[in-house]
């Protein structure tokens, strides 16, 4: 098969998802779906059924070039899955099958914890966006860790951390100490996430004392464990797109004293500017295509005051190569996508790496890591 025609079959399906599949998806509670959808990928990871993927989305041609090395890690490309899709490692070996360098499982919560109340998820059609109030509603670190014993990862896959809703902040350190503990042996990387916006105060300990107590405690826990257990787990922070220039300047003064692997830019965000949907009003964190110029804002200005020297990875609004490269541009080095996979399809990756060689081409640039911060250069 030609280029060619990879590429026509390639549009063909996309197309027979945007028109036939997901407005029969969409017809249903989104949260419903998001149920069936993973327990379907889960049945079919285990009857093998997965290689039919490779035959709709063949190998995309020179993608060594989008081959990344962050924080001691190979990344077959720089396109992953978001914490949140995958919150109790069901389908991890399934997304990764699609193409993605990466799957972040999670958010966890040291104790299994139901989340808020349904509905707690939106669709907001006009906008290509998500709006949830979730609230960390997962399994437990127990029930997550079983399921990557009993299928060892086949890539990269992080672990996103939280505390439990009931676990005041003032205690916040021990439930993060706990899930760094257990998944110690198991994880890529970790993930502090400390900016959802759907746990009561969680956001406080993005505050400049709470943090530096908390990442405090944190570190000092992981030079225990890398004493008692030899190895290099990287910890990242995950951060709010709502954060003023004195927050993110006073957040950025704690992450220099302490050794991080890298920042994720951005968790979802409460404004609601310029939104079409019936449901813009809505509370709970906003992703999608309206999150991309708020979220690259705060990628940039991190990418600025850390002068490169810090990895970021963009997520927030990518939904297209063009999306993609901006965030790459600003200073990312690796993506996450979530609400664009809802709305794209299966095809995410495959279709963001293809368009993301086609815009090395055109600056002429060999390979991505070449891009990195190129809107930062005179």
């Amino acid at each position: 098969m030609t280029e060619n025609e990879r590429l026509s079959c390639l549009a063909l399906t996309d197309k027979v998802y945007l028109r036939l599949i997901r407005p029969f998806l969409f017809r249903q509670d989104p949260e419903e779906i998001h149920e069936l959808t993973l327990n379907w990928l889960e049945k079919a990871e285990r009857f093998g059924s997965l290689h039919l993927y490779k035959l709709l989305y063949p190998p995309v041609p020179d993608l060594h070039r989008l081959k990344m090395e962050c924080f001691g890690l190979e990344f077959p490309n720089p396109v992953g899955i978001a914490a949140g899709l995958d919150k109790n490692a069901k389908v991890y070996n399934s997304l990764l099958s699609f193409g993605f360098g990466f799957v972040e499982c999670g958010t966890i919560t040291p104790r299994p914890q139901p989340g808020n109340e349904r509905p707690r998820i939106f669709r907001l059609l006009e906008d290509e966006a998500l709006i949830n109030r979730l609230g960390f509603n997962n399994q437990g670190q127990d029930a997550l860790l079983q399921r990557l014993h009993q299928r060892p990862k086949q890539g990269i896959v992080g672990i996103n951390l939280g505390k439990n809703k009931d676990t005041p902040n003032e205690k916040a350190a021990e439930d993060y100490q706990r899930l760094l503990t257990a998944v110690w042996h198991t994880a890529s990387y970790v993930v502090v996430n400390i900016s959802s916006p759907n746990t009561p105060n969680l956001r406080e300990l993005q505050e400049k004392s709470a943090l530096q107590r908390l990442l405090d405690s944190l570190l000092q826990a992981a030079q225990e464990l890398q004493l008692q257990h030899p190895r290099q787990l990287p910890i990242l922070l995950k951060i709010a797109p709502d954060l003023s220039d004195e927050a993110l300047r006073d957040l950025l003064e704690v992450v220099h004293q302490f050794p991080l692997a890298g920042l994720i830019a951005t968790n979802t965000t409460v404004e609601r500017n310029q939104l079409r949907s019936s449901h813009a009003q809505q509370t709970g964190g906003l992703s999608g295509r309206p999150l991309q110029t708020l979220s690259t804002q705060i990628l940039s200005k991190l990418y600025r005051e850390l002068q490169g020297k810090l990895p970021l990875v963009g997520v927030g609004g990518v939904t297209d190569g063009k999306s993609a490269y901006e965030k790459i541009k600003a200073g990312a080095t690796l993506l996450q996508v979530y609400t664009g996979l809802v709305y794209q399809g299966p095809g995410l990756a495959n279709q963001i790496c293809r368009e993301l060689l086609t815009h090395l081409d055109k600056d002429g640039y060999a390979h991505l890591s070449d891009a990195i911060g190129a809107d930062h250069r005179p």
